[in-house]
């Protein structure tokens, strides 16, 4: 396993605009960690159903050519967006979802776009996002924009679902060294209910409830506060679904945080349902950061 400090940035190339914002905006995160960027493509296996015409070599001495000269349009892409970044590129054979979780486990960052060259019409984010941030060992971010043709933003707050799960923790640290780096305000979103609001209203003490949150929500940050002192913070506490919440927040954000399964997640599923709203919806690059290893 690769030495922490030397832990890359990596980020998926596979020729297409999506994965063109991912790199500028790896290139940009490699340099605020003082990481080097590695730029993976993954040349795709051969169908099973090829004809037995097909000239196999040639199949395969086209895709990786194709390959070599999507590494290289992106390393432009990553030294146009941040000149200082160190850069390298990796070409490997076999299914990319697959050789990115197993990169996730010496990287720091594994950093995609919402939908690649394979992406169907109609659909918001690619199976490659959907596998990687579920299966990731490291925190994964997915980098969206208000649309396809709009880089995302970066300024606006960062902001944060907290919900008292190991994953929400995990991502209260990541958000706040986001934060930092970016010298960009914290938003601390921690959203207790998923019941209707007509149901709430038959709560007479729900403000009670209210100002008990409020004050787990100040708890589960009282260490990163202290620690993080130069981050201006604001705490939300919605009576309100999480994913919707979120999303919200996100609109004017230019990073949000979640953990890859929240304190209602349930057993073998590996990424929770707000998470998923996020990767899917949300108008900002998604960090999802997985639970910490036993």
């Amino acid at each position: 396993m690769a030495d922490a400090a030397n832990r890359p940035v990596v980020v998926g190339v596979d020729g297409s605009a999506s994965a063109a914002q991912a790199v500028r905006w790896a290139a940009r995160e490699a340099v605020r960690r003082d990481a080097p960027l590695v730029l993976v493509h993954t040349t795709a296996a051969v169908p099973a159903g090829a004809p037995h015409t097909v000239a196999l070599g040639a199949y395969r001495d086209a895709l990786t050519e194709q390959g070599h000269q999507w590494l290289a349009a992106a390393s432009a892409t990553a030294l146009e967006a941040a000149p200082e970044v160190e850069v390298s590129t990796e070409l490997t054979g076999g299914w990319a979802a697959e050789q990115l979780i197993g990169r996730s486990a010496s990287a720091e960052l594994v950093v995609l776009g919402t939908r690649g060259l394979g992406g169907f019409t109609g659909l918001v984010v690619g199976s490659i996002a959907v596998a990687v941030t579920t299966h990731g060992h490291c925190p994964v971010v997915v980098v969206r924009g208000p649309d396809a043709q709009t880089e995302p933003r970066q300024d606006g707050p960062v902001v944060v679902g907290v919900d008292g799960s190991p994953a929400s923790r995990a991502a209260i640290s990541f958000a706040f060294q986001a934060a930092a780096s970016r010298n960009a305000p914290l938003v601390a979103v921690h959203a207790w209910s998923d019941l209707p609001t007509d149901v709430w209203d038959l709560i007479a003490d729900w403000e009670t409830i209210q100002e008990q949150e409020s004050k787990a929500l100040n708890e589960r940050l009282a260490d990163h506060l202290a620690q993080y002192p130069g981050v201006t913070v604001e705490q939300v506490v919605a009576r309100d679904r999480p994913a919707h919440t979120l999303l919200t927040q996100a609109e004017n954000a230019q990073l949000v945080v979640a953990g890859s399964r929240g304190r209602g997640g349930f057993r073998g599923l590996l990424l929770g349902s707000t998470s998923q709203a996020l990767i899917h919806h949300a108008t900002c690059p998604v960090a999802i950061v997985p639970s910490p290893g036993p």
